[in-house]
């Protein structure tokens, strides 16, 4: 077999390490990626433990484009359990470590055990090197990965984590050259294992099956990224803060916790006010044309910009409009190691409890000082930030107020009000790892017309532009390829590419089933762990407190109704469980 199908096992707790074969059949069910991973941890059944224990796997897949030079296909997946929600769970970060990893000849990583020492690992052509990381333990990401390339190289690509991940905060994150495996508290996950980072280098050349093919559709899908208005103009100029604006006008961006719908303060931390104030240039991850990411300066120091969920998580949310105080509290978050949406909203559900007299302090009340000094408290579980570090649906059943958590599944929701875009709340429902807006983007139907306009309104007909939205985004996701593609290329797109790079016999269908049966597999692990369809809701506030004014005055999500549909039409029962039939027609099947 070749390195295609090669998975590097490592065991912190023993310092061994073994080859292990995938089949060629997993490889073409499940492409790559995220779907690779969800079948390796289910399959394997490590998919019902503790998220914490030693035996639970964290394992990192590439996408099956990674490297190939396929457009903007540097994304890598990071597969485990989440402490956070309980679910099985998949992060996706762009970067380099995918791209890495398979150049040094593997398809997959899985790490297991637990060091007795701080421990970092170095992946590369020949195999794995544990390397003593207790001089690296309480630093931030910035210095650690800093020290990690010094050591071993400025061409290696660096997983790591900051000092939340290190401590287990369950909102903690991992760094990936720069950018983030974000959400669910993957950082808890590295820290558990004592594993401070890894870090990833391979020189060799991903073959290419049909080299002429696989070139032309390349140029091809350039064209169509080059064409679209989203990919070529919105993203570029203004980066995802372009929706700051965009939502706010659309009074469906959650405010103050979710308790108003616009934000009067939106256009002074809109992606227009980072062009006009504060932005020195533009970045992209590895390969990608797109180049959303942000450069910007404050007092005097370039850091990479806040994302549009990060500008509002620290300020639409908190009810603030700092846009340099938002640049800071992300260079520090991003440091410490803390998932900014989760950190965020934390923050506001606090601030809530404050208003409500539950709270003997105001998170807010020492300006941007007291914010950073928070954050800080948050990831090391000190002070008063302590009790915020797990994040907001801890936090608010210990002072018995469960309903200002704004989650799904235990996760925070990120920067869309379902009560103007219902599709968006059928979405986040029915997540496979908890408040999500990455597992089926309805923004694009109900709020960008893209493809085309849908009554953001109407509960009628979602339940299938959800579904088709999940299967498309778990192939994408395995692909390895930015979701932000799916703006301009279609699944059959999609399998081009994959045919002409691997030679898989597969079309726009055929990748398209392999999604649904991605999604399939996720919801049988979460169906295994305990979750029912009673898990499948949103927040009492989005359920039964319409708004009192704005374009979505009266009006909350219309949820039972379009998830007794989106169980019909996925082959579920009344309960959400996939039936024998679907499990059969998918080839998941048990007898």
């Amino acid at each position: 077999m070749g390195a295609d199908f090669n998975l590097l096992n490592v065991d912190l707790g023993t310092r061994k390490s073994r080859i292990v074969t995938i089949s060629p059949q997993s490889i073409s069910d499940y492409i790559g990626g995220r779907g690779l991973g969800a079948h390796l941890l289910y399959s394997k059944g490590k998919h019902l433990g503790d998220p914490l224990s030693p035996d639970t796997p964290l394992i990192i897949t590439p996408g099956a484009l990674a490297g190939t030079g396929a457009p903007s296909s540097s994304r890598t997946s990071l597969t485990s359990i989440s402490p956070l929600t309980g679910t099985i769970f998949e992060s996706n970060s762009g970067g380099r470590a995918g791209i890495m990893l398979k150049r040094a000849g593997f398809a997959a990583l899985w790490i297991e055990g637990r060091a007795e020492a701080p421990v970092a690992l170095v992946v590369d052509e020949g195999g794995v090197r544990f390397v003593d990381a207790s001089h690296l333990a309480g630093l931030g990401n910035k210095d650690t990965r800093r020290i990690l390339l010094a050591d071993e190289g400025e061409k290696h690509s660096v997983l790591s984590i900051g000092p939340a991940g290190e401590r287990g905060s369950l909102i903690a994150n991992v760094c990936h050259d720069g950018r983030f495996f974000g959400r669910g508290g993957v950082g808890a996950l590295f820290g558990s294992k004592n594993l401070k980072a890894i870090s990833f280098y391979g020189d060799a050349q991903i073959p290419i099956a049909d080299k002429d093919s696989f070139a032309f559709i390349v140029g091809e899908a350039k064209k169509l990224i080059a064409a679209h208005p989203i990919t070529s103009k919105g993203l570029p100029q203004f980066g995802t803060a372009v929706l700051m604006n965009v939502m706010n006008c659309k009074e469906a961006l959650p405010v103050r916790n979710f308790r108003e719908s616009s934000f009067e303060g939106a256009s002074k931390i809109s992606g227009e006010a980072v062009k006009d104030n504060i932005l020195t240039g533009r970045h992209s991850c590895y390969g990608c044309q797109i180049a959303c990411g942000r450069t910007v300066k404050v007092d005097g120091v370039e850091v990479e910009g806040p994302e549009f969920e990060t500008l509002w998580a620290f300020g639409a949310a908190l009810g603030l409009s700092d846009l340099e105080g938002v640049v800071r509290l992300n260079a520090r978050a991003n440091d410490m190691g803390i998932d900014t949406i989760s950190t965020g909203s934390t923050i506001a559900a606090a601030k809530e409890l404050f208003d409500l007299g539950k709270l003997d302090w105001d998170p807010l009340e020492g300006g941007l000082g007291g914010l950073l000094n928070l954050v800080d408290e948050m990831a090391l579980g000190a002070g008063r930030g302590a009790e915020l570090g797990d994040g907001s649906r801890v936090f608010s059943e210990r002072k018995g107020q469960a309903g200002v958590s704004m989650t799904v599944k235990g996760m925070e929701l990120p920067a869309y009000d379902p009560r103007g875009c219902q599709g968006q709340g059928l979405a986040y429902a029915t997540s496979t790892r908890g408040g999500c807006h990455l597992r089926a983007y309805m923004i694009a139907p109900e709020i960008l017309a893209a493809p085309k306009l849908v009554d953001r309104f109407s509960s009628s007909g979602k339940a299938g532009l959800v579904i088709v939205s999940q299967n498309l985004n778990a192939a994408v996701d395995s692909l390895g390829m930015c979701r932000f593609t799916s703006f301009a290329l279609k699944d059959d797109y999609y399998a081009r590419l994959l045919r002409a790079a691997t030679g898989r016999d597969i079309d726009g269908q055929g990748l398209m089933s392999a999604g649904e049966r991605i999604y399939n597999v996720e919801r049988l692990a979460n169906i295994e762990r305990g979750f029912t369809r009673e898990d499948d809701t949103l927040p009492k506030r989005l359920l039964e407190e319409p708004h009192r004014t704005g374009a979505s005055k009266g009006r909350v999500v219309s949820l039972n109704e379009m998830l007794d549909e989106y169980y019909r039409f996925r082959g579920w029962d009344s309960e959400g469980r996939p039936t024998l039939a679907k499990l059969d027609l998918l080839g998941l099947g048990r007898g």
